[in-house]
């Protein structure tokens, strides 16, 4: 059988020519591996949940890879690698697939490599431990659990994210309020990465060296294992505290989020209509109000409650960590999942990504922008660590209209000094910092020379090409 896909040779990526895969050659090369050839499966583990992008919908809808194989071990990765590189196939390494911009999603077909079968937890050691890249954070954090110890950070999707996806895709989540970031030095220390060279090769990054393949969405190697810090355990009180205005909240959560002696995991703020989406916690919180989700040590719970006073706020719900662990958990209201909750009550919402800057302590631009926008542009805040000081970063619920429109939307943001993380983009350069990592580029050069990785997802090697 012959199927049609983008051929990775000649001067220019961004105008491939086409030329045949030939997939049956390439199903008995990869013969004795758990390989998918299944249509339905294969929609499945082609896409992530780029739908909550309107822009992105149309782009990525109908993207699909000709394989999907699941390895089991390293040896197996590399020979996929070696398979891949000698018949020039795309390959695109997909974790639990849980990104919301067309991460792991395939624009030339060829191979989707997951790596969820790869779940074995290496060692755990006080304050660290390595894993292979598909193990699942929640997974994970029980096992630290039980020696003292958590991960640090997590999105909102922990209960199915892989590490390996979250490293290769992800930023922060819960816990960088007290962390920071994925790329803050010190919160990932080595990736074991399998190349694509004419004769693929195992390589250990550690180091600033892992910021080599870290967030680049497996544009430039295979990570098979990772070496992970991680921070002592606390049990963690879930609590909901509500305002009669937003700023309030938002201020009460500036005010939280550099409280040091107070330990907290999550300090998630959302305007009024937000909380009205959240079916599970309606009850607890009262109408027309902004609301703050809280993740704060059991043992902090009193100077919390004297914190939550002083700023007048209610506090409306309140579980201990035993509980917490059972049923609703305010992670899963937190950070993307508020975006989920409220798409599923209405699914023409999308979303933004935010950061206020450092320097506007008084949260005066994001004020500005609570009250530009008022409705269209909800305003949900979690807190994070950003170089030391604690910031607001926005992930904003927004009453998509247009593709104008959103555009008009960033462009006012970015004209006032807000820095917006576009999430309506699949180019890894285009959705954050906007400019090319040399680091990333270089190590793709001389690792992936065919291009065969992830391709059409990195700027840097399509300007070069």
């Amino acid at each position: 059988m012959v199927v049609e896909a983008v051929s990775l040779e000649g001067d220019d990526m961004t105008t491939p020519t086409v030329s045949p895969i030939d997939l049956d050659t390439l199903l008995r090369e990869l013969s004795g591996l758990d390989v998918i050839t299944d249509t339905a499966q294969l929609a499945k583990l082609s896409l992530d949940y780029y739908h909550f992008s309107p822009v992105l919908q149309p782009l990525l809808s109908e993207k699909r890879g000709d394989v999907v194989v699941r390895p089991t071990s390293e040896a197996e990765v590399l020979r996929v690698a070696e398979v891949c590189v000698r018949q020039r196939v795309p390959l695109t390494v997909r974790g639990a697939g849980t990104g919301n911009y067309g991460q792991c999603i395939p624009l030339q077909g060829g191979v989707i490599l997951d790596l969820t079968r790869m779940q074995t937890i290496k060692w755990i050691k006080p304050g660290m431990t390595r894993v292979e890249a598909g193990v699942k954070l929640a997974a994970l954090d029980r096992q630290a659990r039980e020696t003292g110890w958590e991960i640090r950070m997590a999105p909102s999707t922990y209960r199915t994210s892989t590490v390996g996806g979250f490293i290769g895709g992800g930023s922060g989540g819960i816990g960088s309020v007290t962390y920071g970031q994925l790329r803050d030095r010190g919160n990932i220390l080595a990736c074991r990465v399998v190349t694509m060279e004419d004769q693929p090769r195992i390589i250990e990054l550690r180091g600033d060296d892992v910021y080599k393949v870290a967030h680049a969405y497996g544009t430039n190697g295979i990570i098979t294992e990772l070496e992970i810090p991680l921070g002592p355990a606390y049990a963690w009180a879930e609590t909901i505290v509500a305002f009669p205005e937003f700023m309030t909240a938002a201020r009460f959560g500036q005010a939280l989020s550099n409280s040091d002696g107070i330990i907290k995991k999550l300090v998630c703020i959302c305007a009024d209509p937000i909380p009205t989406y959240f079916a599970a916690l309606r009850n607890s919180i009262p109408a027309n109000a902004h609301c703050a989700l809280v993740l704060v040590a059991e043992c902090c719970l009193e100077p919390f409650a004297e914190l939550v006073k002083s700023f007048g706020g209610t506090l409306c719900y309140q579980k201990s960590a035993q509980d917490a662990s059972k049923g609703v958990t305010l992670v899963e209201y937190s950070w993307n999942h508020t975006t989920l909750h409220a798409r599923s009550v209405d699914p023409s919402l999308t979303y933004l990504q935010t950061l206020f800057p450092p320097a506007d302590t008084n949260l005066s631009l994001m004020e500005h922008m609570y009250h530009h926008f008022g409705d269209e542009v909800m305003m949900h805040l979690e807190f994070l660590r950003v170089n030391g000081q604690a910031v607001p970063a926005a992930l904003q619920i927004v009453r998509f209209t247009t593709p104008d429109r959103l555009q008009a939307i960033i462009h006012y943001h970015e004209e006032q000094g807000a820095l917006i993380f576009n999430p309506h983009t699949y180019i890894l350069e285009d959705g954050g910092m906007k400019m090319v990592d040399v680091e990333q580029l270089r190590f793709k050069q001389q690792v992936d020379p065919y291009g065969l990785l992830n391709p059409g997802k990195m700027r840097a090697w399509l300007e070069q090409h």
